[in-house]
């Protein structure tokens, strides 16, 4: 995630110091945010200045600017029948005097089963660039989804850093399922300012959404833009076979950065996989076609190099608009881990994933439960389709679990969601 543009307006914010309550060592964040942030804004810089998945309800506690008391719970819908006030609409400013002459305080709960309560202190006023947050400094990494509550995270914790403990096994195997993490990586004093600022770059992102530039744009389509210019004019001739030239595909592999998906001797399709489902991809949405054994553009091929604009919107309608209801639901399902910077483990995916289908209608013919085979090959199909942009950080492996979107890869996953109809 590329640093705040230095050009983008000052505006005023708040400077917040945020602890959560009972945790040995002390696990706090420092964060700026725009006096006009909403709650609801506020409430997801937390999620991700302390790495919680926003899977459960929210509320603050507090006396606001003018000394009324007030309990504010979110997402609105679990405010019926509470009393609450809900978060929807009520901004930081409301709640704070960022110029008074005494510190405040408020607290921001979450989970109100382990009940993880987080004192939020006002420093004092600063100013942010317009449409950013940012991470100041922080200690300690957050605590796990569902651990417990700070007693329960606490003892998660003395038993994964020891191999012997008598409890270590069952304690690693849930680790590594809630979080997709090895436990054997877990360390309780883990602080990353940097990442963190990445998960709030990303954030900003999503809460004050800026145009793509050309750059950003170009790198995102570089992996179709290099396929479309090498199909220009006479087009690309192939094999008896139908298969790409033995040099095309080694000057594909070597302009993409892609050696690290070959096997063998990497100048066969059949040995470099990614440039295999790009070639059958590029076909099938009708930016080449053959013809007299050579590649050349298809009319749209034609439109989008000459203007990559085009192609951008072409892409994010291919990628939003699949043929089968089950694989939108699984691009759907891509796409929000992408954006929201966490993919669950393999097993825990397999398991949203049949959930999401069932509660979609999806059933079996048989009678039977959905099987895993159905997520892996709804998940190849998406696979195969993202694949053929550069999306992430990582290349073609969209997938990857530790790949971070670019900015360009997460304002492209943006207009799906848009598309999809979940923004």
């Amino acid at each position: 995630m590329q640093p705040p543009d230095p050009n983008l307006a000052p505006v005023p914010a708040v400077d917040l110091r945020i602890s959560i309550q009972g945790s040995e060592p002390e696990i706090w964040r420092r964060l700026l945010l725009p006096e006009t942030a909403t709650v609801p804004q506020f409430h997801e810089a937390i999620q991700r200045a302390f790495g919680w998945q926003d899977r459960h309800l929210y509320g603050i506690r507090c006396v606001d600017r003018h000394g009324t008391p007030r309990i504010i719970v979110g997402p609105d819908e679990a405010v019926e029948d509470s009393g609450a006030e809900p978060a929807s609409g009520v901004v930081l400013f409301e709640l704070l005097d960022a110029a008074g002459p005494a510190p405040e305080l408020f607290e921001y709960e979450y989970d109100f089963g382990d009940s993880w309560t987080h004192t939020v202190e006002l420093v004092g006023p600063a100013w942010v660039p317009e449409g950013t947050i940012s991470c100041l400094e922080g200690a300690n990494r957050g605590p796990v989804e569902d651990s417990g509550g700070p007693d329960g995270y606490r003892n998660l914790a003395n038993v994964l850093a020891n191999r012997r403990h008598p409890e270590f096994h069952d304690a690693a195997t849930w680790f590594e399922q809630v979080t997709g993490e090895r436990a054997s990586a877990f360390d309780a004093g883990a602080f990353d300012r940097d990442a963190v600022n990445r998960d709030l770059g990303r954030l900003s992102l999503q809460l004050w959404p800026q145009p793509v530039t050309a750059a950003e744009r170009n790198a995102v389509l570089r992996p179709i833009l290099w396929f479309l210019e090498n199909a220009a004019g006479e087009g690309l001739e192939l094999t008896k076979d139908g298969y790409l030239k033995p040099a095309m595909v080694r000057r594909t592999l070597e302009e993409l950065g892609w050696h690290d998906e070959i096997m063998g001797k990497g100048n066969r399709e059949i040995n470099a996989m990614d440039v295999l489902n790009l070639r059958l991809r590029l076909l099938d949405w009708k930016l080449l076609r053959k013809r007299n054994g050579r590649l050349l553009l298809g009319a749209m091929g034609k439109r989008g190099l000459a203007e990559p604009d085009v192609l951008w919107d072409y892409m994010v309608d291919i990628i939003a608009s699949p043929q089968h209801d089950a694989v939108k639901l699984m691009t759907r399902l891509s796409a929000h881990w992408l954006v929201q910077g966490f993919a669950p483990s393999y097993s825990l995916r397999d398991e949203v994933t049949i959930a999401a289908l069932e509660a979609s209608g999806f059933v079996n013919r048989s009678g039977a439960p959905i099987p895993e085979e159905w997520v892996w090959d709804l998940d190849r199909k998406v696979r195969e389709s993202m694949d053929c942009l550069q999306l992430t950080d990582a290349g073609p492996r969209f997938r990857t679990r530790k790949a971070e979107p670019t900015d360009g890869g997460l304002k492209f996953l943006l207009e799906v969601q848009a598309r999809l109809g979940d923004r």
